[in-house]
């Protein structure tokens, strides 16, 4: 990995930050910028950069570049792939709840990259050594659509869709208890939990980052309604969080409700939307509700 660092002079303050860094970091366009946006590789003052941030003198900047390496070690392995849709350029997969995205700690073998690996080898660099292909992630226990790239240029075009909020996320929530409204929507910043620092929390005066949801009732029944959420923004845990938020948690979520009689929270990446990186076809693609959801849309099957 390489880092870039910068100090914002007087000259150089109002310059738009994805333009700065682009015009100022040699070899970077400015989809690999958005790219690095996305991933959290650009900070702002020690924190996550937006794109289209204005920069203030004193300001510093802080550019991690991930080495574009090919796939070294990892192996793939025959773990089955739910494929919604695949091209020269990408993968559209439902991924099921329970399988982790890439490797980690505790996460060597058996992840979504060791079965794309088996799959296919011609996978997107930009991401590293440990996570080809890997655009954006879900949390383990949700499951649904996952877009995955297959080359450097369709990595950094859904990229940038991701930080220019282009793409369009749709998810089914079963949550606990009934919401008061029929349709709303839930805009709280969101920052890391000060003590336990593998959660997320809605932040309280001027801290956290921008997080904005809108929500809509779909059924109620036995104690649970079904909520669909559109996130507008795509903050750790943002759908979970302001669920949480709204005193209707996610159910089967031991993190920010109860684990109950569920196996695992019950969020599904239902519907993605998004401009094909080649062909400019602005595409939709819909996960089927999962089996173990006790509440289905109206009109599903």
């Amino acid at each position: 990995m390489t880092e870039h660092t910068f100090e914002i002079t007087p000259e150089e303050a109002g310059d738009r930050l994805d333009r700065f860094v682009a015009a100022r970091t040699e070899g970077l366009s400015r989809s690999r910028v958005q790219a690095l946006l996305a991933s959290g590789d650009v900070l702002h003052n020690g924190a996550p950069a937006r794109a289209a941030e204005k920069l203030r003198p004193g300001d510093r900047l802080l550019v991690r570049v991930p080495d574009a390496v090919p796939v070294a070690d990892l192996q793939g392995e025959d773990i089955p792939l739910r494929i919604l849709h695949e091209d020269a350029d990408l993968l559209v997969l439902d991924k099921p709840a329970g399988l982790v995205v890439h490797p980690g700690a505790g996460n060597d073998t058996g992840t979504l990259v060791h079965a794309l690996l088996h799959h296919c080898r011609d996978l997107s660099g930009i991401g590293g050594v440990e996570r080809p292909g890997i655009v954006h992630r879900l949390d383990k226990e949700t499951s649904g659509c996952l877009v995955i790239a297959k080359n450097d240029a369709a990595h950094q075009s859904l990229a940038a869709q991701f930080a220019d909020r282009t793409i369009e996320k749709t998810y089914l929530a079963i949550v606990e208890g009934s919401p008061r409204k029929e349709s709303g929507e839930i805009n709280a910043p969101i920052d890391r939990h000060a003590i336990n620092r593998q959660k997320m929390t809605v932040a309280r005066g001027d801290r956290g980052r921008e997080a904005l949801t809108l929500y809509r009732v779909l059924t109620r029944a036995d104690g649970l309604s079904l909520v669909e959420c559109r996130p507008r923004t795509g903050r750790t845990h943002q759908i979970r969080v302001h669920l949480k938020h709204l005193g209707h948690p996610l159910a089967g979520d031991p993190v920010y409700g109860r684990r109950g009689r569920f196996e695992r929270h019950l969020l599904h990446a239902w519907r993605l939307a998004f401009t094909h990186p080649r062909t400019g076809e602005r595409l939709t693609f819909t996960a089927p509700v999962p089996a173990d959801f006790p509440l289905v849309p109206p009109g599903a099957k």
